[in-house]
């Protein structure tokens, strides 16, 4: 049954973009979460250290928290970027996140810029139809690169604290990207994406979600692809 648009300015405003304001929601929760906690943790380390403890204010802009921040936000913009691209060459039968096997889909297709809706760049064409046909990735990717130098940032400075502790020169945000631990740090993080990409992928094969689009009709069969 359709769902009918509400008078209210408003409520339709928040019925058609309560998937993005609820996930906001989400991040701003879990981001309070992990501040103070990350807080507390990090001013435990400095006291250990026989260092003064950071307030509130000053732990934003610390090391700890932007390696903590980034670290994790890096390793999602690289599985969505991915995924992103994946999902243009590679196929999987009976996935509802795999698009049709042998068949041309909608996102196939050539733009018209004859549509009196289309796109600004679809319209003028040229270098800028190119790089909108791929903006998603080059966003997704430009996220990633700017989210792993923060997080190679913030390590760094971590990394000073305990190398002034013990008496150890300091390093630049490309010396500390030469470590083991900020690739340590980097990989256990990309793995998990990675992980979390094939189990979408294999778990949509055989099991549903009513009502998700991420998901197959409950009475699809298992052999078939984006139906």
């Amino acid at each position: 049954m359709a769902t009918h648009p509400s008078s209210s300015p408003f409520r339709r405003f928040v019925y058609e973009n309560s998937l993005l304001l609820v996930g906001t929601a989400m991040v701003l929760v879990t981001m309070v979460g992990q501040y103070l906690t990350g807080w507390r943790e990090n001013n435990a380390d400095l006291e250990q250290m026989h260092l003064l403890p950071l307030t509130l204010g000053q732990y934003f802009t610390s090391g700890h928290f932007l390696e903590a921040t980034f670290e994790n936000w890096e390793s999602e913009f690289l599985q969505m970027a991915v995924y992103v691209l994946l999902t243009v060459w590679f196929r999987q039968r009976g996935s509802s996140e795999s698009k049709k096997l042998y068949e041309q889909e909608e996102v196939d297709r050539d733009p018209d810029p004859s549509k009196p809706d289309a796109p600004a760049p679809v319209r003028w064409g040229g270098l800028w139809l190119a790089l909108y046909k791929h903006s998603l990735s080059l966003a997704l990717f430009l996220l990633f690169l700017g989210a792993m130098w923060l997080h190679a940032r913030g390590g760094m400075q971590v990394y000073n604290i305990e190398q002034a502790h013990e008496h150890k020169p300091p390093v630049t945000t490309l010396g500390y990207m030469q470590t083991a631990r900020f690739w340590f740090e980097s990989f256990q993080n990309w793995q998990s994406e990675f992980v979390s990409i094939i189990t979408i992928v294999g778990l949509s094969i055989f099991l549903r979600q009513q009502h998700s689009p991420q998901s197959k009709p409950v009475d699809a069969s298992y052999a078939e692809t984006g139906e």
